[in-house]
């Protein structure tokens, strides 16, 4: 037991010696830094702890890691927090935004979701600041073609506001918005009005209270089945594989019609992606490939702006 304790004091040392933890654009070494505490040390102390019986020596390990823990996170708090008084008073959007978010982010070691997608830093950080509080379960059981709820990569929603170069007159629709943050951050970033088609109600719950506090009147999320959905003021529409089968054809027909009347750009991710690429409907943009796990553009063929 004396050589384990020795390698978690070695361990948590290094990271109590770490300075750059303490600066606020350390968000991404901060963010190591907790998953190692919560992971490997608190996590090995318990089980010495269970194993072992109480010991003089890891009883103040576990103290020192957890003052080192709370001491981390009161920092990332003191960064949401003012991130957030920026947004509320409209200091930060668009660039300067984009510019905040990157840079206090920094790098941190990416988590791989269940599909594949890759979750960074970048994500912990976005969603600690426009996220309100704990997330809340699925309230309505979905149908077998609607697919498990899973956020967007930060980065595919910069992509996107990047290459969609929305401009004012544009209406955004995340189709299976979840809880917000799509919708949130392409109204942050572009200015646009922004909607989210969400089918579970406490889903759409959550993402209106993120939106009200941080005081964005120009976002909507509307609590409604994809298929009954209105779009007639839509002009670019995203969908990170909400639904699959007949619920997807039925909605790209949805679209069709839209389209129909003006010309809309379709963004996807994921497997959805390969299901777009077929609609004769719409062209796509950039490589022709059917990668599942970046962001594919397309625009429709028909229709007037």
């Amino acid at each position: 037991m004396e050589r384990a304790v020795r390698e978690i004091q070695s361990e948590l040392e290094t990271i109590e010696r770490d300075d750059t933890l303490c600066k606020e654009a350390g968000f991404g070494s901060r963010l190591e830094a907790l998953d190692a505490i919560e992971a490997s040390i608190l996590a090995r102390v318990e089980e010495l702890l269970a194993a072992d019986g109480e010991s003089e020596a890891l009883l103040a390990l576990k103290q020192r890691a957890e003052v080192m823990q709370s001491q981390l996170e009161a920092i990332d708090e003191k960064l949401f927090r003012r991130l957030r008084a920026g947004i509320r008073s409209g200091k930060y959007r668009g660039a300067e935004l984009r510019h905040q978010l990157e840079t206090c982010a920094g790098s941190g070691r990416g988590k791989r979701s269940q599909s594949g997608g890759a979750y960074d830093s970048l994500d912990a950080l976005v969603g600690g600041v426009l996220l309100a509080g704990a997330a809340p379960g699925a309230a309505m059981e979905r149908e077998s073609e609607m697919v498990f709820y899973q956020p967007t990569p930060a980065r595919i929603v910069f992509e996107l506001v990047e290459i969609a170069a929305l401009q004012q007159h544009d209406t955004f629709y995340d189709l299976g918005s979840g809880l917000g943050q799509v919708v949130i951050l392409v109204s942050l970033l572009s200015g646009v009005t922004a909607k989210g088609i969400e089918f579970d109600p406490a889903y759409c719950e959550y993402a209106r209270r993120c939106a009200q506090e941080l005081n964005l009147p120009g976002v909507d999320f509307i609590n409604v089945d994809a298929r009954e959905a209105d779009y007639t003021d839509g002009t670019a529409f995203f969908l990170y594989t909400p639904f699959e089968g007949k619920m997807l054809q039925e909605v790209l027909a949805m679209l069709k019609g839209e389209s129909e009347q003006r010309r809309i750009g379709v963004y996807t991710y994921g497997p959805c992606t390969l299901d777009v690429s077929h609609q004769d409907w719409l062209m796509r943009v950039g490589p022709d490939d059917h990668h599942t796990h970046e962001l594919a553009v397309f625009r429709s063929i028909r229709g007037e702006r």
